[in-house]
């Protein structure tokens, strides 16, 4: 079985099979991930649903309640070269070289509910960061139970810039308003996408593309349920989380994002996210 959930203004649609249908107001993506079989679950709220037209691109919210989002560090050879690259003037390459081959993967906490957006929304760069790109990652959904029940787009944001200088600085250079966004749905199936699945990336600037990368999942070095069994181990996400695998897709040394960019990701069987680029004064906005 595959179901897509859809996030709106107005509450979550399900999708299947070119049908759409509106479920009820007591369907969440907390209820979802929190309920026994997930599967089960959104398959009889589709049932029960009201018939409606397909969602407009314009009405499409980012598919996430209150999880926390997590993310997979160095997962692919691309990755573990970008890192050591990034980080070898400050003596910092030896942990991105040394993660690459460890049985523990490196895991850490992406972003909170509210500091995520969806399609269409603002993905910001930092404004103390010189260097900043975005990386796209097929999103794992995870039940409150540790069972992965589907997938979706993910853009981390990074500043490299920041990363780079220290490793310490990871938490500040991954974690901050609008660093990061998901979507365009949540696809809820039995079996993940296989390794010949695509993932590509485009950033056009004032209507030029300036950037296009491409690669596959079976570049990914580590299994999924891996990093889901270490993510759960002495730790607990009562409605779920999502969980960011890493990327294969990294611009060159000499690329950095600006405001006015637009970055769309595109993977096989999830659609395609599209972000327009952002800076803002976070501080000044909340005075």
């Amino acid at each position: 079985m595959t179901l897509e959930i859809i996030a709106t203004a107005t509450g979550l649609v399900a999708a299947q099979d070119g049908e759409h249908r509106a479920l009820a107001a007591h369907c969440s993506i907390d209820a979802l991930l929190a309920a026994r079989d997930p599967l089960a679950a959104a398959a009889e709220w589709f049932a029960v649903g009201t018939a409606r037209g397909p969602v407009g691109d314009g009405d499409v919210r980012a598919p996430i309640g209150s999880q926390e989002v997590w993310a997979a560090g160095v997962t692919y050879l691309r990755s573990r070269v970008a890192r050591v690259a990034e980080s070898h003037e400050a003596g910092g390459d030896t942990f991105y070289d040394r993660v690459y081959d460890a049985a523990r993967p490196e895991l850490f906490l992406k972003a909170t509910s509210h500091r995520v957006v969806g399609p269409g929304a603002g993905v910001r760069i930092r404004r103390d960061s010189t260097w900043n790109v975005p990386e796209p990652e097929l999103t794992l959904v995870v039940s409150s139970a540790g069972r992965i029940v589907g997938y979706t787009i993910g853009n981390d944001m990074s500043s490299r810039s920041i990363e780079g200088s220290n490793p310490l600085y990871l938490p500040q250079a991954k974690l901050y308003a609008e660093c990061a966004a998901v979507g365009p749905r949540l696809v809820l199936a039995a079996s993940l996408p296989g390794p010949e699945t695509a993932i590509a990336m485009q950033i056009t600037r004032a209507g030029s593309l300036v950037f296009e990368g491409r690669t596959n999942l079976a570049q990914i070095k580590r299994p999924f349920p891996e990093l889901v069994e270490y993510l759960f181990r002495d730790n607990e996400f009562p409605v779920g989380v999502l969980l960011m695998t890493g990327t294969g897709i990294v611009p060159d040394d000499d690329f950095t994002l600006v405001p006015g960019d637009e970055v769309a990701i595109t993977i096989d069987g999830a659609g395609t996210l599209v972000n327009p680029v952002v800076v803002r004064d976070v501080e000044r906005d909340a005075r």
